[in-house]
């Protein structure tokens, strides 16, 4: 299999309009343009939209990965929680005429919604080209290789591969990620000594290769 995409949570709420609502939950990060062009004007589209660009991991059960269930003080039966409202492909709690349960796949369970993986966390570096001295502060997934964090630098340099990756006077294995690499992350250990951790963000140094050929 192809290996995921990993998106950092800034990047999937870049992406909360109704004509462009990505979700992430329980780790994974769903395009749902799809249902808004099968669905349009589905007043259960309404809550989806309205959580467009953000984790709704809180709707689900992490075990059976399905829309989480309670028990109704009322009927004492046992129903589907959805606090911000019903949405798309959840029945209705009793029975109804315009209901049609032969839905197939709900949509949290499409495979074909899923564009990637949302990132277990976070990490910041510092790419200096030792070049021209310019610096970028780059943030990144930590599952990423550096082959990976390689295009997402390259907006702020082109010829990126005609340099060579150092850390601690070290050649990067552009296939490992910054821990494999030896790239320490240390900001639980910051913030157990309430230091910022700004001031300590690891640097990464670029050395030109002297080959403008590789863009």
């Amino acid at each position: 299999m192809d290996r995921p995409r990993y998106f950092l949570p800034s990047e999937v709420a870049a992406h909360r309009t109704a004509a462009d609502p990505w979700v992430s939950f329980l780790g994974r990060v769903l395009d749902l343009s799809p249902l808004v062009t099968r669905f349009h004007g589905d007043v259960l589209l309404l809550p989806l939209l309205e959580s467009a660009g953000q984790d709704i991991s809180c709707w689900f059960d992490p075990e059976t990965n399905d829309v989480l269930r309670c028990v109704d003080p009322q009927t004492s039966c046992v129903r589907f929680c959805t606090p911000r409202g019903r949405f798309l492909h959840v029945p209705p709690e009793g029975p109804c005429s315009d209901w049609d349960s032969d839905i197939g796949e709900p949509w949290w369970r499409d495979p074909l919604l899923e564009v990637g993986r949302l990132t277990t966390k976070s990490r910041w570096i510092r790419v200096i080209n030792t070049l021209t001295s310019q610096e970028q502060l780059l943030e990144v997934c930590s599952e990423e290789t550096m082959k990976e964090i390689l295009q997402r630098y390259l907006r702020y340099n082109s010829h990126a591969h005609s340099y060579t990756w150092k850390f601690d006077g070290v050649i990067l294995d552009m296939k490992k990620t910054l821990s494999e690499n030896g790239v320490p992350d240390e900001d639980l250990e910051l913030d157990q000594l309430r230091l910022d951790r700004d001031a300590f963000i690891p640097a990464v140094l670029l050395y030109f290769n002297d080959d403008l050929t590789e863009g």
